[in-house]
């Protein structure tokens, strides 16, 4: 598949507003109808059992456990830490989840949850999720969730300012929180049901990737359209190619309206068929995802068991 990577050199592309603005807009259109199509053509792939049986177990070690309410109580995230822990209790060859996402302020009760364990504490910042705050705010947020032991960040990105052509804005704004996070990994969220086209889609993923992060995310979660197969498609098809530009390997995590298995598994092909084995990990690729893993956790038992369990045997988060 033809590479849409620019071939020009990335060394000086972000050293002034125009030059950044120059290489966005020198990106290839993207076909709208061929990334779609694509997308759905890779959704009707099958899995035989034993493939599947692998895929679910995968799909539940990158899920990023997720509450993100104005109702969330330590008791709520410590209980959640404990079921990304163990997602199912009875059957300790389940794999733990990636990490349990939170906002800032429930950072400290999900990591007494997760202590001990593999799984990462992910913290919302930068004014989530409609990131209207002045930079000082924002760049306050991340650093209170990186004080309270968050090992990652997700940030929202300044979607008017993006809308609006303020590209050296943005950029200088995800350089100065990659900066604050410290040791953190960061996760740019774009909120991709607002950026209306894929172009824009594209523009955002290399703008993020210029700035430093090391996943760029589809949604969050709290928007009309969150992550679809074709604009985590779009990103995957960025990520392949900035690496091929660059070197540099960036994560992707899509967030938001993957609800079962079905679904996770439709983008496991999507990644394997886009950037490969290399993004097979939960070290690079991610659900962000709340109600996810109840399904993935009722179709393993189906598996093993050959048939359902009844409605109690996961927890209701």
């Amino acid at each position: 598949m033809p590479t849409n990577a620019p071939t020009h050199s990335l060394s000086d592309v972000t050293s002034s507003d125009s030059t950044l603005r120059r290489f966005l807009h020198g990106l290839p259109g993207v076909d709208a109808v061929g990334l779609e199509a694509r997308a759905a053509s890779l959704g009707t792939r099958s899995i035989k059992t034993t493939a599947k049986a692998y895929a679910i177990d995968l799909a539940i070690s990158m899920v990023d456990l997720t509450t993100l309410e104005g109702a969330d109580t330590p008791g709520k995230v410590r209980a959640l830490g404990a079921k990304a822990v163990h997602p199912d209790p009875t059957d300790r060859t389940t794999p733990a989840t990636a990490a349990v996402c939170v906002y800032p302020d429930m950072v400290a009760a999900a990591k007494e949850a997760v202590a001990g364990s593999p799984v990462k504490v992910a913290s919302v910042a930068t004014a989530f999720p409609a990131g209207r705050a002045p930079i000082e705010v924002k760049l306050a947020d991340v650093r209170e969730a990186v004080a309270a032991g968050a090992d990652e960040i997700d940030m929202v990105i300044d979607r008017g300012a993006f809308l609006s052509g303020s590209y050296m804005k943005v950029y200088d704004e995800i350089v100065a929180v990659k900066e604050a996070c410290g040791a953190a990994r960061l996760k740019v969220i774009f909120e991709t049901g607002e950026l209306s086209t894929y172009d824009n889609i594209r523009r955002a993923s290399w703008l993020g990737m210029l700035a430093g992060a090391d996943f760029i995310k589809t949604s969050t979660g709290k928007v009309a359209v969150n992550a679809t197969p074709a604009n985590t498609l779009l990103m995957l098809e960025a990520v392949r190619d900035f690496r091929a530009q660059t070197g540099v390997q960036v994560g992707v995590k899509p967030a938001g309206g993957i609800r079962t298995s079905k679904d996770a598994i439709k983008f496991l092909v999507l990644v394997n068929e886009t950037v490969g084995e290399d993004w097979l990990d939960n070290h690079w690729f991610r659900f962000g995802a709340s109600s996810l893993l109840n399904d993935l956790l009722m179709q393993r038992q189906k598996l093993a068991t050959g048939r359902y369990s009844g409605p109690d045997y996961v927890t209701v988060d």
